[in-house]
């Protein structure tokens, strides 16, 4: 059984450790845990990790956040998978910080880079793991936010937060987008 996961992020150092690219932080921590390493492919970096029987493609797009349809419709088609072996890890202003939402389709809820990649796959049919980022800006300063670095206490916290993160991704292919919504949600 295969899986593809694909982190949301922007390439480059400008962005490395900013709240956008929790998903590219989610897959790195992944692939490390996992003693694998990113290579560069089509669209993106890409590492195999296998974990019970399953195998797991993490992508980190190469298109930026904004373009990440790109990406994932071309590894669908490339690795012959439905929409039922994809989850998208994103960052999420609705949810505090480092709260887990993941469901098994739904709307972008104002995210680009789950518009684009609803628009360009022609569904919005597929498993979201949401990362709250919260919502503590100022009126109009949203994207500095979304593109800022994380504070002193988040970073204390992330890496707890990524390792619930894999466990959950862990989860969706092994037993399920159901019983991983269950485990993971709000926790």
């Amino acid at each position: 059984m295969k899986y593809l996961i694909v982190g949301l992020g922007n390439i480059g150092e400008t962005y490395r450790g900013t709240r956008h690219n929790i998903g590219f932080q989610i897959l790195d921590a992944f692939a490390e845990a996992s003693n694998v390493s990113f290579t560069p492919a089509r669209y993106g970096d890409r590492a195999d990790v296998k974990f019970k029987g399953r195998q797991f493609i993490l992508i980190k797009p190469s298109t930026y956040v904004n373009l990440s349809g790109k990406a994932v419709n071309y590894w669908l088609q490339k690795e012959k998978l439905s929409t039922d072996h994809l989850l998208v890890l994103t960052d999420d202003l609705a949810l505090n910080f480092g709260t887990i939402r993941i469901r098994a389709k739904g709307s972008d809820g104002g995210h680009n880079g789950l518009k684009n990649i609803n628009e360009l796959i022609g569904t919005n049919k597929y498993a979201r793991l949401r990362f709250g980022i919260g919502d503590e800006f100022h009126r109009g300063n949203q994207v500095d936010y979304v593109l800022g670095k994380w504070e002193q206490e988040e970073k204390k916290q992330l890496p707890e937060r990524i390792e619930t993160c894999i466990d959950a991704v862990k989860a969706f292919g092994t037993v399920g987008i159901q019983r991983a919504m269950n485990q993971f949600n709000n926790k």
